[in-house]
C-alpha cells in the first residue's frame, strides 16, 4: 500500500482530531534529514504522548516499541511481521488524532481486502500526516548537512507546510537560474564542507570539467588558506580534490562578483571589490590603512593587471556549471518547492515568521535599502524583495528576471538583506587574512536591539500587528545554550529557534535544534538531543522526545 493511501485518509477525514495537536516550528535543517524526518515521523513528541495517554498502564518498553512500530512501520515489521497483532493500539492512536472516528471507523476507512501489514503501515503514516497540524520551517534547508535533497523531497508532498527563505536556500535557488555569483558561491561552500556529493551524487552534477580544472591550474598549489571545515574521512587524493576545487571557485566567486557589483549599483557594493587592492609583489592587501599580509599568495590564474577578468579556462568552468545547474531537473523542481510553498516571511496569528531580521538602523528605526533605484524597509522591503524573487522564476520580461536573479545573489551577501544580516560577506578576508578585526562581520543592529521592546512595537505595528500580543520567531543565528544563552528575547516576545540541527553547529550551541510549539495553551519550546543512525534508532527504539516549556500563553 503507498503512503497515497495515508494521503486519501488525512484528505477524507473530518477533523484534524486531538485539540492536542501542535502546530511545528523548525529552523536551520542544514541537511540534516534524519533528525528531521524522525520529529515528523513522532509528531514531534505528540505521537508519544498519545501512546502514554492511551496505554498508561503498559510497560515502558511496550510503549515504545509501539511509538517505533509508528515511527518506522515497514522497518520494524520486515524485522518482526508479528508486530502486526498490534494493529488495535495503532488504529487507537489513529482515533486519537482523528476525533471523528472511533478505532473500528478507522480501520474502515481502508480498503477491506488490505492485509493487517498493510492497513497498520497506512494508519501508522495517516497518523504522522495527522499529528502536526502544521510544519512551519522557518529557513535554510541547504547547505552543511549531507542530505538537503531528501528533506525537500518530504516537503514536496506533506500535507500542511509552508517554508520561509532562508540565506542558504536563496542562494540555491539562484544557483538552479545559473547565477553566476550564486553557483560560484554553492559549489564553493560544498567543497569547503567536503559535501560535492550533494551535487554530482545527489542531483547527478558532472563536475569533472571542474575538477580537471582546478586540478591542472593549482597543480603545484598547496592551497594552504583552503582547509575544509572538517574531514569526512577523504582519502589524500579527495582532500586534495576538495581543497583545489574550493580555491579555485574562490577565485571565480571574486571575479564574477564583481560583475554582479557593476551591474547593480544600488546594492553598494564596491567596497567588496578586494582584487585590485591586492599587492602580488609583496602578497599583503590593505584595509582601512592596514597592510596585512596574505595567508596564500600563489594566485596563477589572476592578471595583477587586470585582476577581474576570468582566464578563458575559467569562463568555460564558469560557463558549464550554470548550464550544469540550470539544466538539472531534480534541483528546478526542489526550487518550486520553494516557490510553492515557500515565501520571505509569513503572520500566523499573532506570530511573524522570517529566517533572519527585520534590517534596523542603530537607533533601532527601519533601515532604508535601495533596491534598484527604490527605497523600501520593513515590510515593504520585504514585500518587494517577495515579488523580485518570483520574478527571478517566472517574469516573462528578460530585465525584470534579471534582476531578480542578482537579487538572489544580494539576498545572499549584502548589507541591506533580511538574510544576510551583516556588513559585509568578509569571505576573501576570513580565507587570507589572520587579522579577526579585518574579517569581522557585524550584525546587524536587530540582534541587539530585539530585546528592546519600544523597537519590536515599531517592527509590528509596520507589519500590521498587534504590538501588545505579537511574536516573532526565526532562526540563522545559533544560539549558545552551552554557554547560557537564553534563546527568548525581550521577555519571549523573540523566539530564536536555531539551535544546530545539523552536527557541524552542534558544538557551537550545545544542543541539537529547536521545536517551538503552538497549541490551545499557547507556545513552548524544547531543546532537541542528538538522534543516533536511524537503524539504532529503530532496533533500540530510540527517540527524540522534546521537553516542552511553555513560553507564551495563548493569544499573549
Amino acid at each position: 500500500m503507498s503512503p497515497a493511501t495515508a494521503h486519501a485518509y488525512t484528505d477524507t477525514a473530518e477533523s484534524c482530531g486531538h485539540p492536542t495537536h501542535p502546530e511545528v516550528f523548525l529552523s536551520d535543517i542544514h541537511g540534516e534529514y534524519r533528525a528531521f524526518s524522525h520529529l515528523l515521523r513522532n509528531g514531534c513528541g505528540a505521537i508519544r504522548g498519545a501512546i502514554n495517554e492511551l496505554f498508561a498502564d503498559a510497560e515502558e518498553a511496550d510503549r515504545a516499541q509501539l511509538a517505533s512500530l509508528i515511527y518506522y512501520p515497514e522497518e520494524k515489521l520486515a524485522d518482526n511481521p508479528q508486530l502486526t497483532s498490534a494493529l488495535p493500539q495503532v488504529m487507537s492512536v489513529l482515533a486519537y488524532f482523528d476525533a471523528s472516528k472511533t478505532p473500528d471507523q478507522a480501520t474502515q476507512a481502508f480498503p477491506a481486502d488490505a492485509s493487517d501489514a498493510d492497513q497498520l503501515i497506512a494508519a501508522a503514516q495517516a497518523i504522522q500526516y495527522l499529528s502536526i497540524k502544521r510544519l512551519h520551517v522557518v529557513g535554510d534547508i541547504y547547505d552543511r548537512g549531507p542530505a538537503p535533497d531528501r528533506i525537500m523531497d518530504v516537503l514536496a508532498t506533506y500535507p500542511q507546510v509552508d517554508i520561509q527563505w532562508g540565506n542558504h536556500d536563496i542562494v540555491w535557488m539562484g544557483a538552479a537560474l545559473g547565477q553566476r555569483g550564486c553557483v560560484a558561491n554553492v559549489v564553493r561552500i560544498c567543497a569547503r564542507y567536503g559535501n560535492l556529493s550533494i551535487l554530482e551524487d545527489t542531483y547527478g552534477m558532472d563536475l569533472s570539467a571542474l575538477t580537471d580544472f582546478a586540478l591542472s591550474a593549482y597543480a603545484d598549489d598547496p592551497c594552504v588558506a583552503f582547509g575544509l571545515k572538517g574531514n569526512p574521512g577523504f582519502s589524500e587524493e579527495e582532500l586534495t580534490r576538495n581543497v583545489k576545487i574550493q580555491k579555485a571557485m574562490a577565485i571565480i566567486q571574486f571575479k564574477v562578483e564583481a560583475t554582479h557589483i557593476a551591474d547593480n549599483p544600488s546594492f553598494g557594493l564596491e567596497s567588496r571589490n578586494l582584487l585590485h587592492q591586492i599587492d602580488y609583489e609583496k602578497g599583503a592587501l590593505t584595509l582601512d590603512g592596514v597592510e596585512h599580509e596574505l595567508t596564500d599568495k600563489v594566485f596563477p590564474t589572476i592578471d595583477p593587471a587586470d585582476p577581474y577578468a576570468l582566464t578563458p579556462e575559467e569562463e568555460q568552468v564558469i560557463a558549464s556549471l550554470c548550464e550544469t545547474f540550470a539544466s538539472c531537473q531534480r534541483l528546478q523542481d526542489h526550487m518550486q518547492v520553494f516557490l510553492n510553498r515557500g515565501s520571505l516571511y509569513k503572520i500566523v496569528g499573532n506570530t511573524l515568521l522570517f529566517h533572519a531580521c527585520v534590517p534596523l538602523n542603530a537607533d533601532g528605526s527601519l533601515k532604508e535599502v535601495n533596491l534598484f533605484g527604490e527605497t523600501l524597509s520593513g515590510k515593504a522591503l520585504f514585500d518587494a524583495v517577495d515579488a523580485h524573487v518570483r520574478d527571478a522564476f517566472c517574469a516573462t520580461d528578460p530585465e525584470a528576471a534579471k534582476k531578480g536573479r542578482d537579487l538572489l545573489w544580494y539576498l545572499w551577501l549584502g548589507e541591506g538583506s533580511p538574510l544576510f544580516a551583516k556588513s559585509k560577506m568578509a569571505t576573501l578576508e576570513l580565507y587570507l587574512i589572520t587579522d579577526k578585526a579585518a574579517r569581522k562581520e557585524v550584525k546587524n543592529p536587530f540582534y541587539t536591539l530585539y530585546e528592546n521592546e519600544e523597537v519590536l512595537k515599531g517592527i509590528f505595528t509596520d507589519f500590521g500587528m498587534d504590538p501588545d500580543t505579537s511574536h516573532i520567531v526565526c532562526g540563522h543565528v545559533p544560539v549558545k545554550v552551552k554557554d547560557g544563552e537564553n534563546p527568548l528575547k525581550c521577555g519571549g516576545k523573540v523566539i530564536v529557534i536555531d539551535g544546530g540541527m545539523s552536527e557541524p553547529y552542534q558544538k557551537t550551541t550545545g544542543v541539537a535544534g529547536f521545536a517551538l510549539k503552538a497549541d490551545e495553551e499557547g507556545l513552548a519550546l524544547a531543546p532537541l538531543t542528538p538522534l543516533p543512525s536511524v537503524p539504532e534508532a529503530i532496533a533500540g527504539e530510540n527517540d527524540i522526545l522534546p521537553v516542552f516549556e511553555q513560553v507564551a500563553a495563548a493569544n499573549a
